[in-house]
């Protein structure tokens, strides 16, 4: 039986700030190096080991709209998206996810569904124990089957699992929440397994849970009343409360990479990007996303980040205090991946904003217009094709496009394609945009 697997995938990864922002979240960040040399992030590495342990795994990422272009441009069409409208927590979002395999997707109540985090740092044995999970969960040994990780140190990060026995498959004694490390030390000393927050089960299962604890009719119903839904964990709402409960051991690599601490610790390399270091430094990594060199003297146990969004430059185990930090923090958001490409802010002004755009070969932004600002968009490299006002046009490096208020437009690239989008105006704002239907280019 091939895999049904739902990948959470939310957050904004504040601790790895200056990578991540409400846009780029922690999985999207392409850090870890790959057989041919690129480099791939979290959510791609997972994908990546989904389809090699199953290959005609039924993957659906669960998630918010700020995220969808991101996945888009990372995992292409393959992977099913479900858009959580608002956030609530993920008791509402499995459930929203549930009744959209059963509504939109036509998934039998019958079939076995595996919950993942979407940014959990493993090898393909561990997707291979997703695999088992799903099959016992299909099976009916039980009405809920969690993964529980067995322990490499007391953490005071993770809740526990006390199983009942010393088993792989045993049922659950009960359920701690994170201690303290004393707490912890002596929860392991009972046996106690940390909670990776993966768990299966038949999908009918939980659609009786969600409509004993949510009025809705199907998945639209849902849908349009979830931003009044009440704020809860799967935990606290199930998982914590159902008597038919089993937890599978899994021993093998698993590492939740939420600070730069453990992300360094997972880095094949000590730098990505342009990067010097003197011979004196000691455990440190560095990662730079700008175009001018990060030079790097007599440093120890550090890590340093620098991106269209900040520079942080902290000692390791600092580094995992930085959340208030960047909390107080409040800018326009500098670097985003999109569906079709990627933009970074160049320069910010009172009246204007300068950013260059990358348009991947076959891609082509959304049919659009703006109230409130004109913009200029100048080619600086690669072929493709305008469309200002329902008239498509050619474009190449060189060729200047003025664009003024309330003009729609768009820019399809035939061939990757780089422009300098100029906007200028006294209201610059990602909300002054007004999206089309594809009626005006029945040509591209």
């Amino acid at each position: 039986m091939n895999m049904n697997i739902v990948l959470l995938s939310g957050g904004s990864g504040k601790r790895l700030w200056p990578l991540s922002n409400d846009i780029r979240s922690k999985q999207f960040i392409k850090i870890f190096r790959t057989g041919d040399g690129e480099y791939e992030s979290m959510v791609q590495r997972v994908y990546r080991q989904i389809r090699s342990v199953d290959r005609d795994a039924a993957v659906t990422i669960a998630t918010s709209k700020t995220q969808v272009s991101a996945i888009h441009n990372q995992l292409g069409n393959g992977a099913g998206i479900c858009v959580e409208p608002c956030r609530r927590d993920t008791f509402p979002a499995i459930a929203l996810v549930a009744a959209w395999l059963h509504d939109v997707k036509k998934v039998s109540e019958d079939e076995p569904v595996v919950i993942c985090p979407v940014d959990p740092y493993v090898d393909e044995d561990y997707f291979q124990a997703v695999g088992e999970l799903g099959r016992l969960a299909g099976e009916g040994s039980s009405n809920l089957v969690l993964m529980g990780i067995e322990p490499t140190y007391p953490s005071e990060k993770y809740g526990y699992v006390i199983p009942e026995d010393e088993n792989k498959l045993s049922r659950v004694k009960t359920f701690k929440e994170k201690p303290d490390l004393e707490g912890a030390k002596k929860y392991i000393s009972q046996g106690a397994l940390w909670n990776g927050g993966v768990f299966a089960f038949r999908l009918g299962y939980l659609l009786k849970k969600a409509h004993e604890l949510i009025k809705f009719s199907d998945y639209w119903d849902l849908y349009a009343g979830y931003e009044n839904l009440t704020k809860i964990s799967f935990d606290y709402a199930v998982v914590e409360k159902e008597p038919d409960i089993k937890v599978m051991r899994f021993s093998g690599k698993w590492k939740d990479l939420g600070t730069w601490n453990t992300l360094t610790e997972a880095m094949e390399e000590p730098a990505v990007g342009k990067v010097m270091m003197g011979d004196a430094c000691e455990n440190v990594h560095v990662v730079n996303e700008l175009d001018v060199p990060v030079l790097c003297m007599g440093l120890k146990n550090a890590v340093v980040s620098a991106s269209p969004e900040g520079i942080l430059v902290s000692d390791k185990e600092q580094s995992s205090y930085i959340k208030p930090y960047v909390d107080s923090i409040d800018q326009q958001i500098m670097f985003a991946e999109k569906s079709w490409g990627s933009f970074r802010v160049i320069d910010i002004e009172d009246e204007s904003m300068t950013i260059k755009v990358t348009l991947n070969t076959g891609c082509g932004m959304n049919y659009h217009s703006h109230e409130r600002r004109n913009e200029v968009w100048t080619v600086v490299s690669g072929k493709g094709r305008a469309v200002v006002n329902g008239v498509e046009q050619p474009v190449k490096a060189g060729d200047v496009l003025r664009l003024p208020a309330g003009c729609r437009h768009k820019i399809i690239a035939d061939s990757e394609l780089k422009l300098i989008e100029v906007q200028m105006g006294k209201d610059i704002s990602v909300h002054d945009k007004i999206k089309y239907p594809a009626v005006d280019q029945s040509m591209v």
